[in-house]
């Protein structure tokens, strides 16, 4: 029998993309942090063309960046820091369109997971019209996809930047070899 307990908090990850980085960037970092708490890293930017899907709302060329900050966040918050980046990116409307989109995600030693507001056979209600994706998954000391994993988070160079926060985040938690972790 299993016995209901809250799970370790999470590392919070933004993904951050936009071709209109002049616009916003670093201007928005005190607008995260004042929600978010202090952001401890900003990833290299990283081309983001798997789709053409974004291109007429933020024009090319796209690129992904992924944010990390430095406090842990219970995994129960999710939905709300999805409400809020949505938020934040109405904010920032110019001409009617957004000049970045923000996903939230929760980085743990076992997955990574994105917030959305788009349903889809695999996603999880989590309310107010949020849903959350399982992305990718930790085992055998690698990331693992799944069928529905977008091609970007399939890529080694984002996989690797995950990589990279899924040891900070040990660190956090006091774990410090790199021994994959037994999700059974």
């Amino acid at each position: 029998m299993s016995t209901p307990r809250p799970p370790l908090s999470a590392q919070l990850v933004l993904s951050l993309f936009s071709s209109r980085w002049e616009m916003f960037w670093p201007d928005l970092i005190p607008s995260l942090e004042s929600f978010l708490g202090r952001l401890e890293s900003a990833g290299t930017p990283i081309p983001f063309s798997e789709t053409t899907y974004y291109e007429a709302e933020f024009g090319t060329p796209l690129q992904r960046r992924l944010l990390a900050f430095e406090q842990l966040v219970p995994q129960e918050r999710l939905r709300e820091i999805k409400l809020w980046s949505h938020d934040l990116e109405q904010k920032y409307l110019r001409g009617g369109q957004r000049l970045f989109n923000l996903d939230p995600g929760l980085l743990t030693q076992e997955r990574f997971v994105l917030a959305t507001g788009k349903n889809f056979t695999h996603r999880i209600y989590l309310g107010d019209g949020v849903f959350a994706d399982l992305t990718l998954i930790y085992q055998a000391g690698r990331w693992q996809t799944l069928p529905w994993t977008f091609r970007d988070y399939a890529a080694p160079v984002l996989q690797h930047q995950l990589t990279q926060l899924r040891l900070k985040y040990r660190a956090k938690l006091g774990i410090f070899d790199k021994s994959p972790v037994r999700t059974s």
